[in-house]
């Protein structure tokens, strides 16, 4: 009796338009309901029973006339809910009650037609929404895509259109040697003419690729049938690219050794700029490539020696007057940036981390660039940073520390006596092979090594000689080195003694 009064005090307290949803304990009393176009197959005299809730529903015919039924809501499973959304098509409305042919008095009514206006104000405006916002930005992702291609498009036109019209007129027959004779004739003393420099560019073709560095690559090719370096910078070594032209194309800077520089330019526009620089092309390569698979005779080693101290002391020397030349550093010279000439001699290259002194305003004109140089070849002074940098002449005194250890690798290939060493690069059995700045810090400031030496050097006149000279090139305190000037003077007298012709 308890639970039949829990049960019927449950059921009273429901309301019609309740959901069609009972507690289980509630599935075991059945109603009798009314039915009329909604009776079940084992209704009697329109009457049914459920274990649910009886309910009555209005809704719109296809002729848009209102037809009232009504029938038993089971307990689950049935395909009505109580309630009903308002905006449901067609329209309909659903009431349902829980007693005993409670239906048969309900009397729902449409729900009143749908405001078109009122559209947007349902859940479908927020889809509308969603969609035009998608449409929109899709919209302008193509307008800006077609924009930037068309702007890309319209540079590169124009690019190539100021190219063709600033194209200057070099007669055929003209080498490029005779173009630079005809430009140091001029006065003008600083290489080509740029309008020169941008049309040889142009025309050159690339064969194939000779080196790569840290800067970029190298290239062989070709002017008009003659061979040419090009050497491409990667685009975030455009620092060191318009330092390397710069100093190139200063007054007064081509010497026969110091690589002949031809042109400069860049080509294309956005991700295709490429940076070119276009020198002499020498095909025995550096003096580290030669070095490791060719020995030298006494001669040969003073004549690399001599040549190599000429180029550094034009570099160093500064030239006054009006068309006079500054003082540069080179500051990364080593074997790799020391070309090889056919007729023996070398000449000085890579000048991307060159440094200029201003007599006139006494101040060092340092480039701006991430590049420090190479490590192995370090003086003493710029490993423990005691070097000023406001001071030129400390760059001049680091050069000459560098260029004594590039004499050490050309001394260790003279034969003498029939015994030679190999190759190596200095302090190789000292740091590791490609050792940090710590491991050189620790090798050449702390325990004060410097490259060893065979034997064999101490009974040749010659080696004897280089060494002392080496020596003095690479002292730790930089005001104990040597000058250029005197390195090149004491080489004169060892070459004019030999009788070498140079």
């Amino acid at each position: 009796r308890l639970m039949k009064a829990t049960s019927k005090a449950a059921h009273e307290s429901r309301k019609p338009g309740d959901d069609a949803t009972l507690a289980p304990e509630d599935a075991a009393r059945f109603l009798s309901c009314y039915c009329s176009g909604h009776c079940p197959e084992d209704h009697e005299n329109n009457t049914c029973k459920t274990n649910g809730q009886c309910f009555a529903i209005i809704e719109e015919d296809e002729n848009g006339e209102a037809i009232l039924t009504s029938g038993c809501m089971k307990y689950e499973g049935s395909r009505f809910q109580c309630k009903d959304s308002p905006r449901a098509q067609p329209r309909r409305t659903i009431e349902c009650c829980q007693t005993d042919f409670c239906n048969q008095d309900l009397q729902p009514t449409l729900p009143p037609p749908i405001d078109p206006g009122s559209y947007f104000d349902s859940a479908h405006w927020l889809a509308f929404l969603i969609s035009m916002t998608v449409c929109c930005c899709t919209l302008i992702c193509i307008t800006v895509v077609c924009y930037y291609r068309y702007k890309w498009q319209t540079e590169r036109q124009r690019y190539h259109r100021d190219l063709e019209q600033d194209e200057a007129f070099i007669p055929v027959g003209e080498s490029l040697k005779d173009l630079i004779n005809q430009s140091q004739s001029s006065g003008s003393g600083s290489g080509l003419p740029l309008l020169v420099q941008r049309t040889i560019a142009k025309q050159i073709q690339m064969v194939r690729q000779i080196g790569k560095g840290r800067y970029g690559e190298v290239w062989l090719g070709r002017w008009r049938g003659e061979k040419v370096a090009v050497k491409v910078f990667f685009t975030r070594e455009e620092a060191s690219w318009f330092r390397e032209t710069e100093i190139y194309q200063t007054v007064l800077m081509r010497h026969e050794n110091i690589l002949g520089f031809i042109a400069a330019d860049i080509k294309g526009t956005g991700a295709f700029t490429q940076l070119f620089l276009i020198t002499d092309y020498h095909e025995n390569g550096s003096l580290y490539d030669y070095l490791k698979f060719t020995t030298l005779d006494t001669q040969g080693l003073l004549r690399l020696a001599y040549s190599a101290a000429c180029g550094l002391c034009h570099l160093h020397t500064e030239i006054y007057g009006t068309q006079g030349k500054p003082a540069i550093a080179h500051r990364d010279l080593k074997s790799k940036n020391i070309l090889m000439k056919k007729n023996g001699t070398c000449c000085i290259a890579d000048l991307g981390l060159a440094v200029k002194f201003n007599s006139d305003t006494n101040e060092v004109d340092v480039p701006i660039s991430t590049r420090v140089g190479t490590r192995r070849y370090m003086a003493p002074e710029v490993l423990d940073e005691s070097l000023n940098k406001n001071h030129f002449q400390a760059y001049i005194m680091a050069d000459i520390y560098s260029y004594g250890l590039v004499i050490w690798e050309m001394a260790r290939r003279c034969v003498t006596g029939g015994i030679v060493e190999d190759y190596q690069l200095p302090y190789y059995e000292m740091v590791p092979s490609d050792p940090s700045f710590e491991d050189m810090l620790e090798a050449v400031c702390v325990k004060g090594l410097r490259p060893t030496v065979s034997n064999r050097w101490n009974s040749d006149e010659c080696l004897r000689a280089m060494l002392k000279l080496m020596s003095e090139c690479w002292a730790h305190n930089p005001a104990s080195r040597l000058t250029i000037l005197r390195v090149k003077k004491t080489l004169a007298k060892m070459v004019e003694s030999q009788d070498i012709k140079i």
